[in-house]
């Protein structure tokens, strides 16, 4: 039977594997690289999940399967302009053997709680393009995309591995002249 519970610093170093497995299966996915250079949880991920058990403003849970934590999830509190606070879940990640059970659904739950309990407005998290597995999930809670962020790459050598991010391509890791960012300029009044 899956059941949640508020994590405590004993489950640390699980909440370390299992933010390192999610970090290893969502930064090859479409958008995942940058992702993991933005919005996911810095690595390693001890420090900041520790931080995270420690502050008030975020609540920590952990999913459950015959006492086996299976999944975890973070929300944070996030004030917004005019003084309302939005729930933002940074993390929800489920051990793929233990998916379609319910664990990662009663984490979202307990997460969701939390934000009503403190009277958050809302609720947001992060789906990456074309994971529709996620999106649905995100779907069941009511969640809908609100905003759509779009990003180019640009030809640079970031990693110093002599390949840009669009090698052998033009700006934007497009072919010259195809409506990429070539010709584009910017100006101000």
């Amino acid at each position: 039977m899956e059941e949640t519970r508020v994590a405590t610093a004993e489950d640390l170093p699980r909440l370390v594997e299992l933010a390192e497995l999610a970090f290893d299966e969502l930064t090859p996915l479409r958008g995942g690289a940058i992702w993991s250079r933005r919005e996911s949880r810095p690595r390693p991920p001890g420090e900041s999940l520790g931080a995270a058990l420690d502050d008030p403003d975020q609540h920590v849970v952990v999913g459950l399967v015959g006492g086996y934590v299976a999944g975890y999830g973070v929300v944070r509190l996030e004030a917004l302009r005019g003084g309302a606070l939005l729930g933002v879940v940074d993390d929800l990640f489920t051990e793929p053997g233990f998916r379609e059970v319910g664990v990662g659904q009663s984490v979202m739950e307990a997460l969701v709680a939390f934000a009503r309990s403190r009277r958050c407005t809302g609720v947001d998290s992060l789906a990456l393009p074309g994971d529709r597995e996620t999106k649905n999930f995100f779907e069941s809670f009511g969640l809908k995309a609100r905003a759509l962020l779009v990003h180019a790459p640009l030809d640079v050598d970031v990693d110093g591995d002599g390949a840009g991010a669009g090698a052998g391509a033009g700006r934007a890791g497009r072919p010259e002249g195809d409506g990429g960012l070539d010709g584009v300029v910017a100006t101000t009044p």
